[in-house]
């Protein structure tokens, strides 16, 4: 049996490895940039280098890699070799140039404007923040990513800023508050993993996943999630191998794999780690997309990360578990024995809930995708309309500030099991509620709207940055006051007052919680278009500009990539579902018509009182239907040809995108999944959803 401690983080040039193996002046300099921040000096740099290279000839490495994440939403990575010339021969080199600074070419990656097809140079810079791993026979050594001319185009550099901007705030409000031995606080997430795994034979089979990620024609199974008996059931042999693998692979790198089970739609399951600061959690989670998909291949299978890959069963999402801690070993967001009493907690909670109130469309905007836009409303995913959750006991003690009554904490209650055996338990002050986008979960918050395959970083830079925002807000209110604790319950009582709007202990699935949202003012948007409307509102633009997360030029860029990507993502889908229904559902179809003609000729022939009402009934039906589909097929070419008389405008583009291709696809497949539901299985072209989803 493999001893878990011993592997875990093996393959990771980590702090234990650091200290081992660098001079402690090395090490401590090293730190200290971590740490505090403070510059890294080449002497320093080159020491480091010298270091991570022999430790990774070690373990078998000939090349090394800047590891970054563009604005693509994965990662990127370009593997330069050690060798140096040596007179006939070559030695193996790394400095600390090669370490702190690499030139990958940046002009196929998305920049929105900012750099021109032939304006190539990029460099990537090193994160000494997050530590350095071996994988595949190379070093990979996390970089941010920027332009030639400075400009970001990365999802990890503004992440940084952020947990930067939202330290600062945090400590001076802090030392506000008498906590005056507290130097930094750090931003922690804890990124639950949704997943689809599917028979690789069968994946093979589908071009619609091959090349989109999710069945763009598939007719329901006859079951489904209804029985609700995947959800924590029984993990299969073969996922069983699988996940076992993938814990090996992920704990070797340092990831902090905890849970793994079932979820709720067939052959889904989910993965989750302990929570980590934001920026390793947010490198951890992209290398755990990547070795889930690798993991997949080793036995057979392929993991699906789209957010909806199958109709009518639940989509994947991706929760993220959001907290704010000190160096002292303090969670900012943990609410104590007497939450009424504590007023450091309510502090950073009213800074929460304002910022969510006044930021409602940033957080929508920043889950936003044509992925996660199948997903969002229903089968336990939240709706578009951001709301936030605190649950009973915590939405009482906000009300009772807001009316300036008493407030008690009733604490937690026993459970009694009424079994003897059993032992008798006290349950949580409040329950989970799975509708709620933003809900309070003890001593976090769980964002959970953010879509399966999305790269964590921008959903977290942005939450960083109103925060941070407000703090500095609250820090100009109360930095004068004579009478501190006074001033702090003031500040809280007219925060909870102005912005409890926002709270929402319900049913976020009900009808009537759309009315009540429109009627506090919140928004409900239900595509990324609709979401995008704001995107540049002047609010918005000033957030981060003041802050110094991103320049307005590489706010816009991100405004004009996410536009341009949503539009090439419909675009892919639409064309894949001309191709599908042009080259082998309508020739199936027609070549099943012929088969059923043929047989109802046959009877005929033989004699004229054999019933022939089943295959007449089957043509007719068939033949009107693929009628319908040619046409539908052909409308659909036709919205995709129009499409580029509105490419001139990205918001534009992509509402056409939504609004016309979008709804002549989804006319088209429903029109091909009745259709499929008639055909026999012999003639159907692709893999069914039975096929597909219990196939595993």
């Amino acid at each position: 049996m493999t001893k878990v401690p011993e592997m875990f983080g093996c393959m990771v040039f980590n702090d234990k490895k650091m200290q081992e193996r660098l001079p402690k002046s090395t090490y401590k300099a090293l730190k200290k940039t971590v740490q505090d921040g403070e510059p890294l000096d080449i002497s320093v740099a080159n020491v480091v280098a010298a270091a991570m290279k022999d430790w990774a000839i070690e373990m078998g490495c000939t090349h090394y890699t800047h590891w970054f994440q563009p604005m693509t939403g994965i990662t990127a990575e370009k593997h330069d070799s050690f060798i140096a010339p040596n007179g006939d021969g070559v030695i193996m080199e790394f400095s600390g140039k090669e370490l702190i600074k690499g030139e990958p070419d940046a002009s196929s990656f998305p920049s929105g404007g900012i750099r021109a097809t032939f304006e190539a140079r990029g460099y990537t810079t090193w994160d000494p923040t997050s530590p350095a791993f071996v994988k595949d026979g190379s070093l990979y050594i996390p970089t941010a990513f920027c332009s030639y001319t400075g400009e970001v185009l990365d999802k990890k550099t503004p992440l940084l800023r952020s947990m930067e901007r939202l330290s600062t705030e945090a400590v001076k409000i802090l030392h506000l508050l008498g906590k005056t031995d507290v130097t930094r606080v750090t931003t922690t997430v804890g990124p639950e993993q949704e997943y689809f795994l599917i028979d690789r034979d069968l994946y093979n089979q589908r071009e619609d996943l091959i090349l989109t990620g999710r069945t763009l024609f598939g007719a329901k199974a006859p079951k489904g999630q209804e029985l609700d008996d995947h959800y924590f059931g029984a993990i299969k042999t073969r996922v069983a191998a699988y996940m076992r693998d993938l814990d090996e692979e992920l704990w070797k790198l340092g990831v902090l794999a905890k849970t793994k089970h079932n979820e709720v739609a067939p052959s889904q399951h989910e993965l989750a780690p302990i929570f980590t600061t934001s920026n390793i959690a947010n490198d951890h989670n992209e290398l755990t997309m990547e070795i889930m998909k690798k993991t997949a291949e080793k036995h057979n299978l392929v993991c699906l990360l789209h957010e909806k890959p199958f109709a009518g069963v639940n989509g994947s999402g991706k929760h993220n578990n959001w907290s704010i801690s000190t160096n002292t070993g303090e969670n900012l967001l943990s609410p104590g024995k007497h939450p009424e009493n504590n007023l450091q907690f309510q502090l950073f909670l009213a800074a929460v809930v304002k910022a969510v109130h006044e930021y409602q469309d940033l957080l929508r905007i920043t889950v936003a995708s044509a992925g996660n836009d199948h997903r969002l409303g229903a089968h336990e995913a939240p709706p578009a309309i951001i709301s936030m959750y605190l649950g009973d006991d915590l939405g009482q003690l906000v009300q009772s500030v807001i009316d300036g009554t008493e407030y008690v904490s009733p604490g937690k209650e026993r459970v009694k099991t009424g079994v003897d055996v059993l032992a008798d338990f006290r349950k949580d002050t409040s329950d989970r509620n799975r509708t709620s986008p933003f809900a309070f979960t003890g001593n976090k918050f769980e964002f959970r709207a953010l879509g399966s395959a999305l790269n964590i970083g921008c959903p977290n830079y942005m939450l960083n940055t109103m925060v941070a925002e407000e703090l500095s807000q609250f820090y100009e209110a109360l930095k004068d006051s004579d009478d501190i604790e006074t001033s702090v319950k003031e500040l809280i009582k007219k925060v909870f007052t102005e912005h409890q709007a926002i709270i929402f202990n319900g049913d976020n699935y009900a009808d009537d919680w759309v009315e009540e949202a429109q009627r506090r003012g919140l928004y409900n948007l239900k595509s990324l278009p609709d979401a995008f409307e704001h995107f540049m509102d002047k609010k918005n633009v000033e957030l981060f500009l003041k802050n110094k997360i991103v320049t307005e030029a590489e706010y816009r860029a991100r405004y004009e990539i996410e536009l341009e990507t949503y539009c090439k993502q419909l675009n892919i889908e639409a064309l894949t579902m001309i191709d599908m229904a042009k080259k082998k559902i309508t020739p199936a179809v027609a070549a099943f018509v012929r088969e059923m003609t043929d047989t109802a000729l046959a009877k005929k022939a033989l004699s004229d009182i054999i019933p022939t009402s089943v295959e007449e009934e089957l043509v007719m039906s068939l033949s009107n239907k693929l009628v319908c589909f040619v046409n539908k097929t052909a409308e659909l070419e036709n919205a995709v040809i129009g499409a580029g008389e509105h490419s001139a405008d990205g918001l534009e583009y992509a509402k056409y995108f939504r609004n016309v291709v979008f709804e002549k696809m989804q006319e088209l497949r429903a029109i091909g999944d009745s259709m499929e539901t008639e055909t026999a299985s012999d003639f159907w072209p692709y893999p069914s959803y039975t096929d597909l989803l219990f196939g595993v």
